[in-house]
């Protein structure tokens, strides 16, 4: 088995996610397939150059984007993630580089979350993740997009009792409202610039290095280390998937 290639126990969890297949119409492998889709992960080499084992590379391609258009990788992920430990959640982004074949072809009317930063175009990938480092909910924006902006929209899981950790970019009153409504509490360490004091505990902040290994996770797949896509819809797919994987490994790995 290559290096690349599902297990079987990881291969046991993703397949009853998976379309059925239609009566009367053969299709290359499904296992087969997302060898293949996974290889242009890791690698980070163009769908063209997938290796001919996997099967036709329009193919592998087209199956990814279908299912993609289909719902298909959201699905799996969700179901994949339901686990999620909700004791500690917490927040922070990382900006990846746009390659120039990312850049090009004309925009339409989409959002392609393309922004320009000191390094040239950029995507920025907003993340939260629970007590175990493991992605509950991603999004895309823009490279220069403020880091807080979509703090509102990915912490929606909070449950009562739970811990919010992120860093100082995150403290603001609003935000920390928001969790406290949820009754949840915000450890953010405050900015140098707050007048009013806040409740901050440095030993429990001292687990948010879980997010900062999430990132470094994900960016062993060297096609989200750089975005290769045009489209931000196909980036995010590529980064569920990588997340996916993430969470099976150390679900195998545990079991």
């Amino acid at each position: 088995m290559g290096r690349y290639e599902l297990s079987d126990f990881e291969w046991a969890a993703i397949e009853p996610h998976l379309p059925n297949k239609p009566r009367g119409v053969p299709r290359v492998d499904d296992r087969r397939v997302l060898n293949g889709i996974f290889w242009v992960l890791r690698s980070g080499a163009p769908w063209a150059d997938v290796p001919a084992r996997y099967g036709p590379p329009t193919t592998i391609y087209n199956r990814f984007n279908r299912w993609r258009k289909a719902g298909v990788w959201d699905r799996l992920m969700d179901a994949i993630t339901k686990a999620y430990d909700g004791d500690v959640q917490m927040i922070d982004t990382s900006v990846v580089r746009v390659h120039q074949q990312g850049a090009t072809g004309k925009k339409g009317g989409r959002d392609r979350c393309l922004g320009r930063s000191r390094g040239g175009l950029t995507t920025k990938i907003h993340a939260l993740v629970d007590a175990q480092g493991r992605p509950i909910q991603l999004k895309l924006t823009a490279g220069q997009a403020s880091d807080i902006a979509s703090a509102a929209e990915l912490t929606g899981h909070l449950a009562p009792g739970a811990m919010l950790l992120a860093d100082k970019g995150y403290d603001a009153n609003a935000l920390r409202a928001l969790v406290g409504e949820r009754g949840a509490w915000a450890n953010i360490p405050p900015k140098s610039n707050r007048k009013d004091p806040i409740c901050f505990s440095r030993h429990l902040y001292r687990d948010r290095n879980l997010i900062e290994r999430f990132f470094n996770k994900i960016k062993q797949f060297r096609r989200i280390a750089t975005r290769y896509d045009k489209l931000a819809e196909n980036f995010l797919a590529s980064l569920k998937l990588a997340c996916v994987r993430i969470w099976l490994r150390g679900n195998e790995s545990t079991a």
